[in-house]
């Protein structure tokens, strides 16, 4: 399993769902600090890191954002709202939900994420990174 340098972070994502492969392009598309990697739950590092977090993926099943200088990870909204702070304005803005409690913006959170096969579709198997993208995904 390849090792993650501790001045990024990895973003772990449902590899078939069309919203977080969208979600997961917007990121790269606005990182322009290079602080993030990705790779699919379903792959040899996403199961590594459920297994090792004891992570409940009946529960947990969309975003986890791991962050290696901690050895620490945090998944759902505040995993969400996590990266959008690195990234650059309006996005960035998005902070502001920091104030909502917890419990409620994972409802809303939970809400989307058991909707998004219906509301967005899904793949047959994971995004095959283009060559150019390629270095910014651990498989």
């Amino acid at each position: 399993m390849k090792t993650i340098p501790k001045d990024k972070q990895l973003i772990l994502f449902d590899g078939v769902c069309n919203l977080c492969n969208n979600s997961v392009l917007y990121v790269i598309k606005r990182d322009k600090k290079n602080k993030f990697l990705f790779a699919p739950l379903q792959s040899e590092i996403g199961e590594h890191l459920i297994k090792k977090f004891d992570v409940d993926t009946s529960k947990v099943d969309s975003i986890i954002l791991y962050n290696p200088s901690k050895d620490s990870i945090t998944y759902k909204s505040l995993a969400a709202l996590n990266v959008a702070k690195h990234l650059g304005f309006p996005t960035n803005l998005l902070v502001v939900f920091y104030i909502i409690p917890n419990v409620i913006r994972n409802w809303v959170y939970d809400f989307i994420a058991r909707n998004r096969y219906k509301w967005f579709g899904r793949k047959d198997a994971c995004m095959i990174p283009t060559p150019e993208l390629k270095a910014k995904f651990i498989d």
